[in-house]
């Protein structure tokens, strides 16, 4: 594909936010979806505890037939394939709003970066002030990074998101398994990872009886401990930020080639994304739902099993493919009218994504910590997958309804608002409104 020209606008004109007018509804509407299936992911994972119990206790609770098959659904079309999602659009947000900068003849780097700096701050004030697990300050430094692939060709933009994307994710688990063999020997390295995972264990303990405690102020101490010690510095942080580049990169290569802003010249694309991403997210799930059940018998153990070292590229190769699915079923999908009525239902949750995304880390400590309902480390998958669904569910008219009103969400009016240095005019003008309710 030849690389398309961006949109014609007026030299030098100034920078602003996006009206409503010029927005993407298929980037919205499956953001919205998305931002369901990150939320599902949060709770499932760490919300409900799940990834701070001992795995005796953790298999128990998904041991039931019906627990067992909502956790191999969950692992199947939702890990990993939502954040993938969010880490595509979000490069390819980053490529229209590139786009735009060079219509207007002014550079995207000031502007883009101060985004960035206001995104780090309302991540880290996530983190501190609500949940360890913030993924907005990542996106911000990571974002950083993709500065610096803005002028850079298709070619070496491709190369550097299968370095990212297939080749970290096989050297860096080898190095993380054979390097301390190499240098302190098998028994040495054994008593070290045993030690490790130990130590790990303690934490995750330790952060499960702040999060159970009926004291708000113990809970975030040790929400903010945790974060402290156990995921900042983490290998395993490094090799997620990689992948989450790696999806940018693929976003950034999307919107330069206009994928999803003319899904019909491109249709061709998505029929390839769509039959491609099926035979990798089929093979590469599979083989995750298998080694967790082989887990589970007892018949592999990833510390002695020298080949399990793979199994983090198999995985990543099932994440993307399926989401390409994804990508490639709203984008065809999107094209039908009736199909379009219904997909746009959750257009508004992907308007005000980042104000949705921090009021369910809100709603999530309020049902699952120790001082609000204390249901941190109670609920198997299935009673977990349907509390989240519930509270999504009330995100969609919140957002139909704030969006009737106002042009931005709380969150997003914020972010605006600092990157450009005045205060963005909030409410909609009447008949604005009026056409958004209609719309």
């Amino acid at each position: 594909m030849s690389k398309p020209t961006p949109p014609a606008s007026a030299p030098g004109a100034q920078a602003r936010p996006v009206d409503v007018s010029e927005r993407v509804t298929l980037l919205d509407v499956l953001r919205g979806f998305a931002l369901c299936g990150v939320f599902v992911s949060n709770s499932f994972t760490w919300f409900s505890g799940r990834n701070l119990l001992p795995h005796k206790q953790s298999e128990a609770l998904a041991a039931p037939p019906l627990e067992a098959v909502v956790s191999s659904l969950y692992h199947f079309f939702v890990n990993q394939k939502a954040m993938t999602l969010f880490s595509f659009l979000f490069g390819l947000g980053f490529s229209i709003q590139l786009s735009r900068a060079e219509a207007r003849g002014s550079p995207i780097v000031p502007l883009y970066s101060r985004r960035l700096l206001v995104l780090l701050g309302i991540g880290v004030a996530h983190i501190f002030g609500v949940w360890a697990g913030d993924v907005l300050s990542t996106y911000a430094l990571v974002g950083f990074v993709l500065l610096l692939f803005r002028q850079r060709s298709d070619r070496t933009v491709v190369a550097w998101a299968l370095v990212l994307l297939v080749a970290v994710p096989l050297l860096v688990p080898a190095l993380q398994r054979f390097g301390p063999i190499l240098l302190h020997g098998a028994q040495a390295a054994a008593e070290s990872a045993k030690a490790g995972e130990e130590h790990a264990a303690q934490l995750r303990a330790r952060f499960l009886a702040g999060l159970s405690s009926g004291s708000f102020w113990t809970t975030q101490k040790e929400n903010a401990r945790y974060f402290l010690t156990a995921m900042l510095f983490q290998m395993n942080r490094l090799l997620w930020m990689a992948g989450i580049l790696g999806r940018f990169l693929l976003g950034l290569l999307a919107g330069r080639h206009l994928l999803m802003q003319e899904v019909e010249r491109n249709r061709p694309w998505h029929r390839r994304l769509l039959v491609w991403g099926l035979v990798l997210g089929v093979l590469g799930n599979g083989a995750m739902i298998g080694m967790q059940r082989l887990r589970v018998a007892g018949l592999v153990d990833p510390a002695k099993d020298a080949w399990t070292v793979v199994m983090p590229a198999i995985q990543e190769l099932g994440y993307l493919g399926l989401g390409a699915v994804y990508v490639a079923a709203f984008a065809l999908l999107f094209q039908r009218e009736r199909w379009r009525r219904v997909m746009q239902v959750l257009a508004p949750v992907g308007r005000m994504a980042l104000t949705n995304y921090l009021l369910e880390s809100v709603v999530s400590i309020c049902l699952y910590d120790g001082w609000g309902l204390g249901l941190v480390g109670r609920l198997p998958p299935s009673r977990c997958v349907a509390l989240t669904l519930a509270v999504f569910a009330l995100q969609v008219p919140f957002s139909h309804g704030w969006l009737s009103r106002f042009r931005f969400g709380p969150a997003e009016w914020l972010w605006r608002s600092l990157t450009y240095g005045q205060v963005q005019p909030m409410r909609l003008a009447p008949q604005s409104a009026t056409d958004t309710a209609v719309s």
